[in-house]
């Protein structure tokens, strides 16, 4: 459960199975319940990349029991903050929204050793993230 005062970030990439599934597996692990954490796929693929798992369980995060969601506007409409990796002009645009693209690589196909570099990456503009959550004066409008 999130307190009043949470903010929300939903991460999107197109197939909701590897960059966007770590980083919303940092976000909660590093965050706890004060930021919500969603997380969906413009084209959603139909597991979590098995090497994405594999590089998280290396630093303590299990995210094997996630799966894909579909990206929808009621997820658009319900964070604070929309992170794209790679599929920005498919996300619906709502004001008031704080939007940022998350240039990474794609780790789909990729095995393990490829991928961590790219795990190691999210880690950083997820704890960035979080300050910058945390710096945000309270203005009561948060969910």
């Amino acid at each position: 459960m999130t307190t009043a005062s949470a903010a929300s970030v939903l991460f999107v990439c197109v197939h909701n199975a590897g960059r966007s599934q770590m980083a919303a597996g940092f976000l909660r692990h590093l965050a706890g319940d004060r930021i919500e954490v969603r997380s969906a796929g413009s084209l959603p693929g139909d597991r979590i990349n098995p090497a994405a798992v594999a590089a998280m369980a290396e630093l303590g995060i299990d995210i094997s029991d996630q799966e894909p969601k579909v990206l929808t506007t009621g997820a658009v409409r319900a964070s604070d903050y929309v992170i794209t990796m790679g599929c920005g002009d498919a996300c619906p645009y709502f004001p008031g929204k704080k939007y940022l693209d998350w240039k990474l690589e794609d780790p789909a196909g990729q095995g393990v050793e490829a991928v961590r570099p790219i795990r190691d990456g999210i880690k950083t503009l997820v704890e960035g993230l979080i300050a910058e959550i945390d710096a945000r004066p309270a203005t009561g409008q948060e969910r």
